[in-house]
């Protein structure tokens, strides 16, 4: 027996408007990544492609740098390093931390005690700062940068794993599973996981948007992604010593990390009120 009525309600059939409006932004900047390098006019590192912070106009859409490069070509671009590092980074510590918390929650107590005690240690850290120190060590870097941002969030990720395992354990159809000598990989990967995925789902949404504003931050520190490459921390890097001759060199950057975030946010408030009713009735 699985005990059906133990399990969380199934995402409805009820569509929410801030999931279709957020999917339909987060497909649009997906689109834009993918097809970036036939979509850009401009190669975006190549300088002199037109005068030096030329306005936006009809041939340089978003105008141009501090370098005469296309600026719609490098946000274009950037969307694809940002979101992939953002995308990479929330991946890694998914993975890290789902694993801690899965075996934290269906191991001994002693093996339970000491990797809650090692998480909880680093989650009392900011996932910046932690970001910060390792990307120091480490150096700058596009890799570096993800690596630094996946460590930052698994502890989060590996507490609130654990929290969602935990309480699956105590119901009876894990413990009827249990008792029928079902291995623990397979009582995880059949009766729990299947449970807890759309709350991972919504917690990896917000992850994504997360590691993108933290992935712009340490670029714009110089301790991300390197010149010449067009990420969108690195443009507003530029666009800052030209805020008041430029101001489209900052705008469109943020724009775009704006509307990220945005999108992201909505899908994850929208796939946690389609799969729990009782919250969008209260919402």
């Amino acid at each position: 027996m699985t005990g059906a009525s133990d399990r969380k309600p199934s995402v409805t059939g009820r569509i929410d408007w801030r999931f279709a409006l957020g999917l339909g932004i987060a497909v649009l900047l997906a689109a834009a990544a993918l097809l970036a390098s036939w979509i850009a006019p401009f190669d975006p590192n190549r300088m002199g492609v037109g005068p030096r912070l030329a306005a936006p106009g009809a041939r340089f859409l978003f105008g141009t740098d501090e370098f005469g490069r296309d600026l719609f070509s490098r946000v274009l671009v950037g969307a694809r390093l940002s979101l992939g590092i953002g995308v990479g980074a929330v991946g890694g510590g998914l993975l890290v931390g789902g694993l801690i918390g899965l075996t934290a929650a269906f191991s001994g107590r002693i093996v339970e005690v000491a990797l809650l005690r090692v998480v909880d240690f680093l989650y009392s850290f900011p996932e910046t700062l932690i970001a910060l120190s390792l990307v120091a060590f480490l150096g700058p870097g596009t890799a570096n940068a993800a690596t630094a941002i996946a460590v930052g969030m698994a502890p989060v990720f590996a507490r609130t794993v654990y929290g969602l395992a935990a309480v699956e354990r105590g119901k009876p159809y894990v413990e009827a599973a249990s008792l029928a000598t079902t291995s623990p990989i397979r009582l995880v990967r059949v009766h729990v996981l299947p449970n807890i995925v759309q709350s991972i789902a919504v917690l990896a949404m917000l992850g994504v948007s997360s590691a993108v504003l933290s992935a712009a931050g340490l670029s714009f520190l110089g301790l991300g992604v390197q010149p010449p490459a067009s990420e969108w921390g690195l443009i507003l890097v530029s666009g800052a010593n030209y805020m008041h001759r430029a101001p489209w060199i900052l705008f469109f950057p943020g724009l775009a990390i704006c509307l990220t975030v945005l999108s992201l946010n909505l899908i994850g408030d929208g796939l946690r009120d389609m799969s729990d009713p009782r919250h969008a009735r209260t919402s």
